[in-house]
C-alpha cells in the first residue's frame, strides 16, 4: 500500500502500521463506493447552499462526482492497493481529474461523518430489500396455508404430542411472525433516515454549514440534530439493524427446524422435494434437509454478529474511536445472511407438500383427549371433573371415537384458530407493510435521481 494518505501527520507512516490500521477495510468499503458518492453529491449541495462553493466550482464538483458515479457502478472507480478507504479512491479519482477544485470536496466534514453517511444510505437500500425479501416469505407461507386449510396434524409441547393443530395454522403463524417484525421497521427507518452530514468528528465544523440542504439533497427526513450524538450512535445503530435482522432470523430458524422435523422418517408430515435435499456419501437412502439445517445455523450465526457489534461499541467513551472500523464486518455479514435464509426459504416453501394420510393419522389417540373434556363439558360436566374423567380413562385404556377432521375444524372456530385463521386479514397485513416499503423506496430513489440529474 503507498505511504502517502490525506490525512497521515507524518509525512511518510510506518507502513505495517497503516497495513494493520487499514485491515480488511478497503474489502469492505467496496460496498460503500457508490454510496460515497452520492453521499459526496450531498454534500456537495450543502456546501453551495451555504455559499461555501462558488458557482464555478459547484458545477465543476457536480461534474466529477457524476463521472466518478458512472465510474464506480462501471467498475472504472475501484478501491486499490493505494487507497486507504472509499473516501480516499474517491477524493484522489476527483483530484487527478479536478486538481485544486477536488481539494475543495472535503469541505466541511470529516471521514467520521462522511463514512456515517454512506452506511446510512446502504442501510436504507438494504433493509428495503430485506422488507421485501421478508415479505415475499410471508407471502409463500401464507399461501402454503391457504393450500392446506384441512389438512390436520397434531400440535406440540414439550415435543409432545398436544392438541390438534394443522399446517394452515402453522404456516400462518410463521407469516404473522414475520409481519409483526416487518411492521416494526418504521420505528428503526426513522433511526436510518436522519442524515449525519456536518456532525464531523463529532463536534460540528466552525463554518456557516446548511445541514438541512445537504439532508434534504440525499432524501433523508432530517439532520441527526445534535452534532456529538453522531459518534456516539455507532455501533448503536448498526446492533439496532442486526437486532431486527435477529427477530427475522429466530422466525426463520424455527421455522427451519419445523421443516426439519415434520419432514423427518419419524413425523413423515411435510415432504420436501428431492431436488431440494442433499444425499449422502455413504448412504444411499438419504434425503438430508440440509438446506433447512443450514438456515438454523446461519440464524444463530446472525446472532453472533450481533454480538460482535454490542461488544465493539460497549463501554466505549462518547466520541470517534477507531474501534467503529471493525463494525463493519459483522454488519454486513449479517446482512448478508439474512438475505440469503430469506431468499432461500421462499424457494423452498412453495415446493413443499404434505402427506395428509400421515398427518391425520398421528391425530388417533391421545393427541385428541383434550377434545373429548371439551365434549363433556359442553354437555354441562364441570372442567375439573370432565378432566379427571378423561384422565382416568386413558390410564384404563379406552379409546375415544376420533372425530372428523370438518368436526375438529368446527370445534375451533375462535378468532385464528384452525376453523377460523382469518388470512384475509392477514393479507391485508402484508399489503399494508408493501405498500409502505414501496413509498419508502420511491422516496429514496427519487430524491437521489434529483441530486443525481440535478442541473
Amino acid at each position: 500500500m503507498s505511504r502517502n494518505t490525506l490525512w497521515s501527520p507524518a509525512a511518510r507512516p510506518n507502513a505495517d502500521m497503516l497495513a494493520y490500521t487499514v485491515g480488511d477495510d478497503r474489502r469492505w468499503d467496496a460496498r460503500l463506493l457508490t454510496w460515497d458518492v452520492l453521499g459526496s453529491l450531498g454534500h456537495v449541495a450543502g456546501l453551495r447552499a451555504a455559499r461555501l462553493l462558488g458557482p464555478g466550482d459547484y458545477r465543476s464538483l457536480r461534474r466529477g462526482l457524476r463521472d466518478a458515479l458512472k465510474a464506480a457502478q462501471s467498475g472504472k472507480l475501484t478501491i486499490g492497493v493505494q487507497h486507504e478507504d472509499a473516501h480516499s479512491a474517491v477524493e484522489f479519482w476527483l483530484t487527478r481529474r479536478l486538481g485544486a477544485v477536488g481539494e475543495r470536496l472535503h469541505t466541511g466534514r470529516s471521514r467520521n461523518d462522511q463514512i456515517a453517511c454512506d452506511l446510512r444510505l446502504y442501510l436504507k437500500d438494504a433493509l428495503l430489500g430485506l422488507h421485501d425479501e421478508a415479505a415475499g416469505l410471508a407471502a409463500a407461507v401464507i399461501a402454503f396455508a391457504a393450500r392446506h386449510l384441512d389438512a390436520l396434524w397434531p400440535g406440540y409441547t414439550h415435543q409432545r404430542r398436544a392438541m390438534p393443530s394443522s399446517a394452515a395454522l402453522w404456516a400462518a403463524a410463521f407469516a404473522e411472525g414475520l409481519l409483526d417484525t416487518l411492521e416494526s421497521l418504521p420505528a428503526l427507518w426513522a433511526r436510518v433516515d436522519r442524515c449525519p452530514l456536518g456532525s464531523a468528528a463529532g463536534y460540528g465544523v466552525p463554518l456557516p454549514l446548511r445541514r438541512e440542504a445537504a439532508a434534504r439533497s440525499l432524501g433523508f427526513a432530517a439532520p441527526d440534530h445534535n452534532v456529538a450524538s453522531v459518534q456516539n450512535g455507532r455501533g448503536k445503530l448498526e446492533a439496532a439493524v442486526l437486532g431486527w435482522c435477529a427477530e427475522l432470523g429466530h422466525e426463520v430458524a424455527k421455522l427451519a427446524a419445523d421443516e426439519i422435523a415434520y419432514s423427518s422418517e419419524e413425523y413423515g408430515y411435510l415432504v420436501l422435494p428431492p431436488d431440494l435435499a442433499t444425499g449422502s456419501s455413504l448412504m444411499p437412502h438419504k434425503k438430508n434437509p440440509d438446506l433447512f439445517e443450514l438456515t438454523r445455523a446461519r440464524a444463530a450465526a446472525l446472532d453472533g454478529d450481533l454480538v460482535s457489534v454490542l461488544q465493539l461499541k460497549s463501554k466505549l467513551g462518547s466520541g470517534y474511536h477507531r474501534d467503529f472500523q471493525l463494525l463493519k464486518e459483522p454488519l454486513f455479514r449479517g446482512l448478508d445472511r439474512t438475505r440469503e435464509m430469506l431468499a432461500m426459504m421462499a424457494l423452498a416453501v412453495p415446493r413443499l407438500t404434505v402427506d395428509r394420510a400421515r398427518a391425520v393419522q398421528a391425530l388417533q389417540g391421545d393427541a385428541l383427549a383434550t377434545d373429548e373434556v371439551a365434549r363433556r363439558v359442553a354437555a354441562g360436566t364441570p372442567f375439573r371433573s370432565a378432566y379427571r374423567d378423561v384422565a382416568q380413562a386413558l390410564r384404563d385404556g379406552v379409546r375415544f371415537p376420533s372425530p372428523t377432521t370438518a368436526q375438529l375444524a368446527a370445534r375451533r372456530r375462535s378468532t385464528g384458530g384452525v376453523g377460523n385463521l382469518g388470512l384475509p386479514a392477514v393479507r391485508a397485513r402484508l399489503a399494508v407493510v408493501r405498500r409502505r416499503s414501496a413509498a419508502a423506496r420511491r422516496h429514496f430513489t427519487a430524491a437521489l435521481d434529483r441530486l443525481v440529474r440535478r442541473a
